[in-house]
């Protein structure tokens, strides 16, 4: 054990590696849509690195499951059939140019009404 005598920093070895820092792309109220699945939806939130359930991540097939030091996104979705909540990572996700809004109960709950492709935080949400 040594003492490093410019910083009173106790170190017994080298300091551990720390996964890159990753950098959210997409921002909140911002519409997306899937690479894979095609289904679009708007950020409601965002995990810096995944933030759920081993048994979550492990049902996702390995031959397209994303890594983990990434950011993941908290999607209000939508496809032909459903509104749904959806948890992606940014890898399997792209801007989405079609400047339709998202049809989803939730959405007036948290944001301002869809203006120029994209939806503003209502002011209550905004810190």
């Amino acid at each position: 054990m040594t003492l490093t005598p410019r910083t009173n920093i106790v170190s017994s070895g080298p300091l551990p590696v720390m996964p890159p820092i990753s950098h959210a792309r997409f921002a909140l109220g911002e519409v997306v849509r899937h690479r894979l699945f095609g289904f679009r939806g708007v950020v409601f939130d965002v995990d810096p690195v995944f933030a759920n359930s081993d048994e979550w991540y492990d049902a996702i097939p390995e031959e397209v499951r994303p890594v983990k030091d990434q950011p993941f996104y908290h999607l209000l979705a939508e496809n032909a059939e459903a509104s749904y909540v959806a948890y992606v990572s940014q890898q399997n996700l792209e801007p989405d140019r079609s400047d339709e809004p998202i049809d989803h109960p939730a959405i007036s709950g948290l944001f301002e009404p869809f203006t120029d492709g994209r939806y503003a935080l209502r002011r209550e949400h905004r810190h």
